[in-house]
């Protein structure tokens, strides 16, 4: 049976003590004390500080960029490196994502409704003109055109289907929109050829089990190439005869290869390389290769001429963390964001004929003090199996005296902690003066396929047992109070965090849960359909009656006595992920044993918090939070 959100009034009698709410805006508290003005001054710097990633290239050269002015990310225009960004989007929802129509003066973005992820799509002119693409009540992603720009396709799910289908519209008469293929599982399209009679598909089924298909448009058959593995992204050569794609087959990192359609053969691209590839782009011609390398949470550019294997020299860049690379239509330019730990994501561009890298935004720190931002450390601890698990460490500058710690556990599970711009960091170093930890324990991405599958079905605890290896590793270092320990996590992290607090109640003071899974069977249950056989791939199938006893006996829930210490926990009220019925069955069963529990909700948010008022208020609560816990004046 599903289980329906909780009332507020339900949890509330679980602890009448605790039993005072509060509505700010959209934010709603509940047994949370108001945070001090001059707290929330202090933070709300953090989060003025603005960034801009780069979307697409239109067709006369300028840039599309994401980047917030008002309370969201909106999509705007830049026409030169430094020129003024004119907005083109003005909406309350944030607006995250542009790929501009080629040959034209338009671009495609999609929005959702309060996080609620069921996005719709339209085509907007510079002149604001819009149509919309997509029919209501469905979720759409993955837009893909033509290179004339007369035909667009993506992938679209209906609510509870598990199934995507590919859909195919004339960019001129989008309601003439059709089905192409009608898909099984989570099915997407990664390019449609020039003359509009083949698609490139593939299917994920988890990180490590990736398909890729050859689709004809007439026909509707679907052609395997390559077999299963851990594929990443996806283009056709220019002779339409191979898929250029990123692969760990046969190998323990994703690295370029190109896999002949009709034989199957693979040319590797990159064979002795030693970090994974992560994204990549192929310029209009299909002659050059642009990709970017993580090693150790950091990132470069490598850009190879396809058919000889040669690199084309690039410039220097600071080291920090790349995203969204993009070759301008020309072929001459390759766009790309960069954010470092000291400044906010920027958009940048590579020319190819020099190898001089361009700096087009310069976003503002607002009111922070650039010299009070302090990069990490990369350190490793080893764990229980010998291991050495990797991890950044932030400690304040000019700190004495033994620091409180925070440990920031990312979601995912096949996520990467890297050291980019994060305010939230920066305001726990310089506000709690604490060090502060963000590791990356076993399942995460970035360290290789055999790193990524160490979490997966039954050995799930077995990440839960590296935080308890980095607790140890802490009560060692004579600069760290081990006393004086959070824990935070989001989404997958939460579960972790929510796992730590079970599992180690005595050694950490708080911790916080955003939109964490507490019951793994109830959660699998309530997951939004289109998700749901994908969370199952990843974390076992709660059908299986053998595995149904694995997921209930590591579920959070189950060792909810263990959980003394205080906790705060934030949840969207509109997540399709984990569902609000997760956040509240936990507090209503703490509160009910006594346990001390701060419970945050947000009308108007999802999975994650991405509108700014929200932000500051809830990351204000989450200082004020630890402020108590660690025992920081």
């Amino acid at each position: 049976m599903l289980l329906r959100p909780l009332s507020l009034a339900l949890l509330l009698l679980s602890n009448p003590a605790a039993a005072q709410i509060r509505e700010v805006g959209n934010i709603v508290y509940d047994g949370v004390p108001e945070t001090p003005p001059e707290l929330a001054a202090a933070i709300a710097p953090y989060y003025e500080a603005r960034s801009a990633v780069f979307e697409s290239w239109m067709a006369d050269g300028s840039m599309l960029i994401a980047t917030r002015f008002g309370d969201t990310n909106q999509i705007h225009r830049l026409t030169a490196p430094g020129a003024a960004r004119t907005q083109l989007t003005f909406f309350r929802e944030p607006v995250n994502t542009a790929t501009a129509q080629p040959g034209s003066d338009r671009f495609l973005y999609m929005r959702d409704v309060g996080g609620a992820e069921y996005y719709q799509a339209w085509l907007r002119g510079l002149n604001g003109a819009e149509t919309r693409i997509t029919a209501p009540r469905t979720r759409n992603s993955d837009f893909h055109f033509t290179p004339d720009g007369q035909w667009v396709v993506w992938s679209q799910v209906t609510p509870g289907d598990p199934n995507y289908d590919i859909l195919m519209a004339p960019v001129a008469d989008p309601e003439a929109r059709r089905v192409i293929h009608e898909g099984q599982g989570a099915m997407s399209p990664l390019q449609i050829s020039a003359d509009g009679k083949t698609v490139l598909a593939t299917r994920y089924t988890s990180a490590a089990a990736v398909e890729l298909f050859v689709l004809d448009v007439a026909s509707g058959k679907l052609t395997p190439v390559g077999g299963k593995a851990g594929y990443q992204g996806g283009a056709l050569t220019a002779d339409g005869k191979g898929i250029v794609t990123l692969s760990d087959a046969g190998s323990d990192v994703t690295r370029p290869v190109v896999i002949d359609i009709a034989t199957g053969k693979v040319r590797d691209l990159d064979p002795k390389a030693m970090w994974p590839a992560e994204a990549f782009d192929l310029t209009p011609d299909g002659k050059l290769i642009a990709y970017s390398v993580n090693e150790q949470g950091y990132n470069w550019i490598v850009i190879r001429d396809l058919a000889s294997g040669k690199d084309v020299p690039t410039g220097k860049l600071p080291l920090g963390v790349l995203t969204g690379l993009g070759f301008s239509p020309d072929g001459k330019q390759l766009g790309f964001s960069l954010s470092t730990s000291t400044t906010s994501g920027d958009a940048w561009s590579l020319d190819l004929a020099s190898g001089k890298a361009t700096q087009w935004t310069h976003s503002e720190l607002a009111g922070l003090d650039p010299a009070s931002l302090v990069d990490p450390d990369l350190i490793s601890f080893p764990t229980f199996d010998k291991r050495q698990i990797p991890a950044f460490i932030y400690r304040p500058k000019g700190a004495s005296g033994k620091l409180p710690v925070v440990i920031q556990i990312h979601g995912g599970p096949e996520g990467q902690e890297q050291p980019s711009f994060n305010p939230r960091r920066q305001s726990w170093v310089k506000e709690l003066g604490a060090a502060v930890i963000i590791p990356n324990v076993r399942g995460s991405s970035g360290y290789g396929k055999t790193y990524l599958g160490l979490d997966n079905g039954a050995r799930r605890e077995d990440s839960v047992k590296d935080i308890g290896a980095l607790l140890d590793w802490v009560a060692t270092q004579p600069d760290l109070d081990a006393s004086r320990v959070a824990v935070v996590g989001q989404s997958y992290g939460g579960y972790m965090v929510l796992a730590v607090a079970g599992h180690y109640n005595d050694r950490i003071a708080g911790a916080i849960d955003l939109y964490g899974i507490s019951n793994w069977v109830t959660f699998l249950q309530n997951t939004e359909g289109y998700r749901r056989d994908l969370r199952r791939a990843e974390y076992g199938d709660e059908r299986d009656p053998k595995m149904r006893a694995v997921l209930e006996k590591i579920s959070p829930l189950r060792m909810a006595e263990a959980m003394k210490k205080p906790m705060m926990v934030f949840q969207g009220a509109n997540d399709p992920r984990v569902p609000r019925t997760e956040s509240e069955q936990l507090v209503a069963k703490l509160r009910a044993q006594g346990t001390q529990v701060w419970y945050v909700l947000a009308r108007d948010e999802g999975h994650g918090i991405y509108k700014k008022p929200n932000q500051e208020a809830v990351r204000a609560t989450e200082v004020n939070f630890l402020k108590s816990v660690l025992k920081v004046p």
